[in-house]
């Protein structure tokens, strides 16, 4: 069931355009928050539209909430408004994403230090778990990548003082709850295929997020496993024939 939203007021800064919807920092009940937007598809027929879209931001809402049970951390999901196409979620200011803590560890370490960094080795074991918990709950993320993963700064503890930061999972906009190990397969291969790409200069890195991920997925992980490398096959054969 949906969250009922009381009357915002207007949106007020855009962060981000992407092909399914804007986000904005905005308000809720007076307090700033970010703000997601599914804008609307003018070449689908607006009934169509307007269904497919509810079904994806309830979706999103249940992925929220499936996150949380599971013990994982998202941004707090405040409420939705299917009229208005909009979730309101909590604005994390003091964040940023994995893909740029990477690109600045890359810049000031050392090629050869890279693979022995400590904090390299944490955030690998942060995403492993938090693909590893999401596939053992049946939840396929959809977009495994390391821009929709948030490093939140925690106050440093004894655990902490190497990598003071806490992974938070964004952007649900395509995930979907599937035992399947195909599905999941999938989901794996997407987030090497992103690392590869976006950190091609630590070609290791998607192999010490395997390794976690290993641990803590206890759901038909080998099974899972073994369709990640078909899929993989797959891919490596579409490359070579073109």
């Amino acid at each position: 069931m949906a969250v009922a939203v009381e009357k915002q007021e207007p949106v007020q800064q855009l962060l981000k355009q992407g092909a399914e919807g804007k986000l904005y920092i905005g308000t809720y009940k007076g307090n700033r928050c970010l703000v997601k937007e599914r804008f609307e598809k003018k070449y689908r027929h607006p009934a169509l539209d307007r269904q497919l879209t509810r079904q994806r931001i309830k979706a999103e809402q249940k992925a929220f909430q499936r996150c949380a049970a599971a013990g994982l951390s998202t941004p707090a999901l405040y409420g939705v408004d299917l009229e208005q196409r909009k979730i309101y979620m909590e604005y994390l200011e003091r964040s940023r994403t994995a893909k740029e803590f990477i690109d600045e560890l890359t810049a000031t370490t050392q090629a050869d230090a890279l693979s022995e960094s400590a904090q390299l080795k944490q955030l690998s074991k942060q995403i492993g778990h938090m693909v590893g918990v999401l596939h053992r709950n049946n939840l396929v993320h959809g977009d495994l990548t390391t821009s929709n993963m948030l490093l939140d700064p925690v106050e440093k503890g004894a655990e902490e003082s190497v990598f003071p930061y806490r992974l938070v999972t964004i952007d649900f906009g395509l995930s979907h709850f599937s035992d399947n190990h195909e599905n999941k397969g999938v989901d794996l291969y997407v987030l090497e295929r992103a690392i590869l790409s976006a950190h091609s200069q630590l070609p290791g890195l998607f192999g010490m997020i395997l390794e976690a991920y290993r641990e803590h997925n206890t759901n038909h992980c080998k099974e899972t496993i073994a369709k990640y490398e078909e899929v993989r096959a797959r891919g490596r054969k579409r490359t070579m024939v073109g």
